[in-house]
């Protein structure tokens, strides 16, 4: 929550939330982050007992056999359309004009690509605005969701404040060529050039680029879009939640034999 305010002309209470926060979180049994990364940031920035307990994906509800023809139809696009997806709140931190830019370079390079933005937030009035040949989408949950995500082709997420980011992981899921920076779910997902594109954190021109490039190459796009889902298949909830219980677990043993020690010391005063 601290690296937000400098998006919303607060940038001076950037240290004083971040101390907070590290204070609040070291009055817990346990810090649970969803990556190694995310814990080696907070071990350094001070926090104790940081534990990693992955993220799920509902591969069930996110699915290639989702994709709708006739929802493809209401955007302009047949099969042979390229549709590129954003699925993000639409706000300042979500770092969107990159995804604007890289999809303004999309469309030279292919003038039939379409770009559709699912979600909404305090800068999409702004966006729709400026930007009259993206397809908003507005804020859609549960199969409505996964419709839209299925029935496009490429995922573009160039957020840089994510802590995980689970639409990267839904969007593999969903069967679409996915380019994210690398860091956070991206960086824990995808392998660069086998089932998705990573580009160097906050490289601008780079994502670009490697957008512009993408788009061109319909049978590299087919082919990363199966990959993607290849690699996300095993990743369930059940799988997780085992690890989320182990956590939870270590934490009870060690409140137990912390009460016993305590109870110990005690009866021998």
């Amino acid at each position: 929550f601290h690296s937000y305010t400098k998006h919303y002309g607060v940038g001076f209470l950037q240290k004083p939330i971040a101390a907070y926060l590290r204070h609040f979180h070291n009055k817990t049994n346990v810090t649970i982050v969803p990556t190694a990364a995310l814990q080696r940031e907070l071990v350094g920035e001070g926090y104790r007992n940081v534990e990693v307990v992955g993220r799920g994906i509902d591969t069930k509800q996110f699915c290639p056999t989702k994709r709708s023809a006739e929802l493809r139809a209401s955007w302009g696009a047949d099969e042979h359309t390229p549709v590129v997806m954003l699925v993000s709140r639409l706000a300042a931190e979500k770092n969107l004009q990159v995804v604007i830019k890289a999809f303004q370079k999309m469309r030279v390079a292919n003038p039939a690509a379409k770009l559709v933005m699912v979600g909404d937030g305090p800068a999409r009035a702004v966006l729709q605005l400026q930007h009259p040949d993206v397809i908003f989408a507005g804020m859609k949950t549960g199969e409505e969701l996964a419709t839209h995500y299925a029935s496009g082709d490429v995922f573009l997420y160039s957020s840089l404040t994510e802590t995980y980011g689970n639409v990267t992981g839904e969007a593999m899921a969903s069967g679409l060529a996915t380019l994210a920076y690398d860091y956070a779910a991206a960086n824990q997902l995808i392998k660069h050039e086998d089932n998705g594109l990573l580009s160097p954190f906050n490289d601008e021109q780079d994502f670009i680029a490697q957008a512009a490039a993408l788009i061109t190459d319909a049978a590299r796009i087919q082919r990363l879009r199966l990959a993607a889902r290849e690699a996300v298949e095993s990743l369930t909830w059940d799988h997780i939640l085992g690890h989320f219980e182990l956590a939870l677990m270590n934490q009870v043993h060690a409140i137990g034999v912390n009460h016993v020690a305590t109870e110990l010391l005690a009866t021998a005063d």
